[in-house]
């Protein structure tokens, strides 16, 4: 039986690629995008098998009206994959309240309310699958990447909870974390009014945003076939890196913490009320 898809995002990079391989698969999308025109081509030529819809992942009420559209017409969601997001580059004073909120409905606060839109239903049919696009900056930050890597914690925490409490239900949660791939995310980020005595600091961060991605070295379509044999694997892993760079930063920075950690240990233990 082919799958149902849900995927936010899906007009560029990794969305588009998941699209891509779930056709591939014989399988249906409902493919969101704030621009679905950008989607014609494969709808055009898959047309039982892409549905191109709009879709603001920070709009709570659309997000709740399109999962029911989508299991009234095709019963189920198999596979949620969110997906959509942006970078956004400023030093932890430049960014404001309203960028900071921003940012979170888009990369939090609305995965989390299409975690819990389609939820039921997967807990009905005890199958299911949730993809939740992290990034290498899930597990560490860098300076001007402060809300960019708040937010991609916040998920990563969120799911890291919630895949312990549906996992016994037969559905699977994949926190993925690409380090860089061509998927358009440097065109798409936004920055904060700069403050000079940052230069030095956000400076090289803002640099490489405005360097773009086309020569990163990631291809989302093989990322994407990655996730896909994690997600059919018995034991698929809680978090994916991708690529060289992303793996070798996450271990790295992983490394670095288990050293520090054991370099303050003593101090870090000796903190019980004396006996």
């Amino acid at each position: 039986m082919s799958k149902v898809w849900l995927v936010t995002g899906a007009n560029s990079g990794f969305g588009r690629a998941f699209t891509e391989a779930a056709v591939a698969a014989g399988d249906v999308v409902v493919a969101t995008a704030r621009r679905p025109e950008a989607l014609a081509d494969l709808t055009a030529a898959h047309p039982d098998q892409v549905e191109a819809l709009a879709l603001d992942v920070t709009d709570p009420a659309a997000i709740t009206a399109v999962v029911a559209d989508v299991v009234e017409r095709h019963g189920r969601i198999d596979l949620l994959v969110n997906n959509a997001g942006r970078g956004h580059v400023g030093s932890a004073e430049e960014t404001t309240d309203a960028e900071l909120r921003s940012l979170f409905d888009l990369h939090f606060f609305g995965p989390a309310s299409l975690v819990r839109a389609v939820l039921p239903h997967m807990r009905r049919r005890r199958s299911g699958a949730i993809v939740q696009m992290s990034s290498m900056g899930g597990q560490m930050s860098f300076p001007g990447f402060s809300a960019y890597s708040g937010t991609k914690f916040a998920v990563e925490g969120f799911s890291e909870a919630l895949a312990a409490e549906v996992g016994p239900l037969g559905i699977k949660v994949l926190v993925v974390e690409p380090g860089a791939f061509r998927t358009n995310l440097m065109r798409g980020t936004t920055a904060s009014e700069e403050i000079a005595d940052y230069a030095d600091t956000v400076g090289p961060t803002r640099q490489m945003v405005a360097a773009g991605d086309d020569g990163h070295p990631g291809d989302p379509a093989k990322g994407v076939a990655a996730i896909l044999t994690a997600l059919d694997a018995e034991n698929t892993p809680l978090r994916l890196p991708l690529g060289d760079d992303g793996l070798e930063a996450v271990v790295g920075h992983l490394d670095r913490q288990r050293a520090e950690i054991a370099t303050w240990e003593k101090v870090a233990r000796d903190t019980a009320f004396d006996v």
